[in-house]
């Protein structure tokens, strides 16, 4: 046991005790520990919360006593502490720490560290930790030391100039001195990378003109071995203050920069094409003036009257039927709304608008309707969710005069639409939405109960209430509180991208899109916060602290972006050709392409397993279900054959 002098037991008291209360603990995140996704791809603990194993002082060959461990965080005690590192050396590495500082205090975390220097900081570079507020330091808590400071990307100012919006120009997400933050370092010969409490501050290359440039003009200009050596230690600064640390984790990052795929293994299956010989109608791949037009199908699915039919929609508004026959030639126009759809491809930075959702009613085949997800092209920044009903005199066209708006939902910029819709096995219709879009949740949507954005919302669409063309079900969570609005069936979502019931349980499951660290999965119930933008999946995000962090329920499963940046959710495979897949979550991402297969067992809810499926590494934009329950999944295609199924490998 590592024994403390009565004098640092007393120290190390007082020191907490000027904490805040609020410990801050990542939401599902084990002390000193490693999650078992972390585990599966790649991470290690540099400490264990009980040892100080792994650790000595810059240039000592072990550890002073003026470091002790209290309450699973290693602490700067005394004066005269001393700089400590890491035992090993690390050339490219990701590192993954939280820190607390005192009020006023002073810390930092360096990198590539070497010691033939009298100090560390003459050698490695600088991440600062910060009493922002108090501070004596001009720079702030994650700048890279007279380096580099966050940088506002060029296509955020882009946005808000065109919502009318203007976030502050240099983000600051520390949470105050006393609450514990963490601290995301990418260092590799690609990309360097910062990120503070889960946002992204800058990106750099060590020894590039840019840096170069940059060493020149600071304090380090004359340091001839500073950034210099391609491998180091990791060190933590004695600054003259008190200050803790805990959650220290590292991965080591070959020259490729690639990190172990969070797999149990590899199904013997692949993706072909599922109807090669489907023609298009009003469709080829041109348009009217020669350019390349895209198929983007959003939405493949079925009207459950046992018809054999496909249905699918497309991002320009058009949605098709055809015979669910693999030697099917021709899917026909079913409905054509796209004079009313935004055309996302006329301004391609805008491609989260569109037609992004369509259900079914569960009584189709008696009454004919069906619901459909929209951005207006009359109505800019606003999503249309409106009813159709099919022609009395053909059942392979929809009326387009049929439609009945039920509700228009403001935007305020062109990201982070959301979109999915489906009917849940209550008959209830249920709407997944975005935080509004932009970054950082600017506007506070994710934990704002006062409005639909950032939320999943069930509506009844067969009754009306007054002032509504829909009604409120009776056991929505939010229905009698005066601060929500009754739609909300649950809350804390930064953009789901694609939402599904299992046909046999009656689970919900919903993709949320991160935003610069972690993607993730969620099984959704009545009334729970499933955290966004004060979580990012099990990990803290920005500077709000969660009123209830509590209530906050935990992702099921999540993936970090060095695995993939975009997750596409799709559904519980239920159908009988592929039983390797029978009640496992097929999900997906959309930058590496990579498709998986998540088996869960809700009754004890953990992972059983996590399957990767042979993939060509293209995009996944989006999973189809049929009538039976076979799955398909979606690329953006020239040919028109863009929808495909899974196979198993000869």
């Amino acid at each position: 046991m590592y024994r403390l002098s009565s004098a640092v037991v007393v120290f190390v008291v007082l020191f907490s005790m000027s904490f805040c209360v609020c410990s801050n603990v990542m939401a599902g995140v084990p002390l000193n520990q490693l999650t078992e996704v972390e585990q599966r791809s790649g991470w290690e603990l540099l400490f264990d919360g009980k040892t100080t194993r792994g650790w000595r002082n810059f240039r000592q060959d072990s550890l002073s006593d003026g470091w002790v461990i209290a309450d699973g965080a290693i602490s700067r005690s005394t004066d005269g502490a001393g700089d400590i590192i890491t035992v090993g050396e690390y050339d490219n590495f990701e590192l993954s720490i939280e820190y607390r500082i005192s009020e006023g205090g002073n810390s930092g975390i360096m990198f590539r560290v070497t010691e033939e220097e009298e100090a560390a900081w003459l050698t490695g570079p600088e991440v600062q930790i910060l009493d922002n507020t108090r501070g004596r330091d001009q720079q702030k808590a994650g700048w890279l030391y007279q380096l580099y400071h966050p940088a506002k990307p060029t296509w955020v100012s882009k946005f808000e100039k065109e919502a009318g919006i203007q976030a502050p120009e240099i983000d600051d997400a520390t949470r105050p001195a006393g609450q514990w933050n963490h601290v995301y370092l990418r260092v590799s010969a690609e990309q360097c990378e910062v990120a503070v409490n889960g946002v992204s501050y800058y990106y750099f290359r060590i020894g590039n003109d840019d840096w170069n440039k940059r060493v020149a003009a600071s304090k380090f200009a004359q340091l001839p071995n500073f950034g210099k050596s391609p491998h180091g230690h990791i060190c933590l600064q004695d600054h003259g203050n008190p200050v803790a640390f805990r959650n220290i984790k590292i991965r080591k990052l070959p020259a490729d920069g690639t990190v172990p795929d969070p797999v149990d293994g590899i199904l013997p299956l692949k993706g072909v094409v599922a109807f090669p010989h489907l023609q298009w109608e009003d469709w080829d791949g041109i348009d009217e003036n020669g350019k390349t037009e895209p198929l983007r199908i959003m939405i493949l699915t079925h009207a459950g009257d046992d018809s054999n039919r496909l249905f699918a929609a497309n991002q320009r508004g058009a949605i098709y039927v055809f015979p669910n026959d693999p030697e099917a030639k021709e899917a026909r126009l079913f409905l054509d709304i796209r004079s009313k759809v935004f055309d996302w491809d006329f301004q391609p930075e805008f491609n989260e608008e569109g037609l992004l959702g369509m259900a079914f009613h569960p009584e189709y085949a008696t009454n004919g309707q069906f619901f459909v997800y929209y951005s207006s092209e009359s109505e800019p920044r606003t999503s249309i969710v409106s009813r159709f009903r099919v022609s009395r005199d053909d059942p392979h066209r929809a009326d387009p005069e049929s439609e009945e708006v039920l509700m228009k939902i403001p935007q305020p910029f062109s990201n982070h639409n959301g979109g999915a819709i489906q009917f849940g096995p209550d008959g209830y219709l249920y709407i997944a939405l975005g935080d509004g879009g932009s970054r950082n949740d600017p506007l506070g949507h994710g934990q704002n109960l006062d409005t639909w954005l950032g939320s999943i919302l069930r509506i009844d669409v067969d009754k009306t209430d007054k002032g509504r063309k829909y009604a409120i079900p009776p056991d929505n969570p939010f229905r009698d509180r005066s601060d929500a609005r009754p739609e909300i069936y649950a809350y804390g979502f930064r953009n789901i991208w694609r939402l599904s019931f299992d046909r046999v349980t009656g689970t919900l499951w919903a993709a949320d899109v991160g935003q610069d660290l972690w993607e993730e999965l969620n099984i959704v119930r009545s009334g729970e916060n499933y955290g966004w933008s004060t979580y990012e999946s099990k990990y803290i995000f920005g500077n709000l602290a969660p009123k209830n962090p509590d209530s906050l329920v935990d992702s099921v499963w999540e993936y970090d972006h060095q695995i993939g940046k975009s997750v596409t959710g799709g559904f519980v495979y239920r159908g009988s050709q592929l039983p390797e897949l029978y009640g496992k979550y097929l999900y997906a991402d959309y930058v590496s392409g990579k498709i998986w297969a998540l088996e869960y067992n809700e009754q004890s809810r953990s992972v059983v397993t996590n399957l990767g499926i042979r993939t060509t590494g293209i995009p996944v934009h989006s999973f189809g279900e049929d009538n039976a329950g076979e799955v398909y999944y979606m690329l953006e295609t020239v040919s028109g054959q863009g929808i495909y199924r899974f196979e198993r490998v000869e």
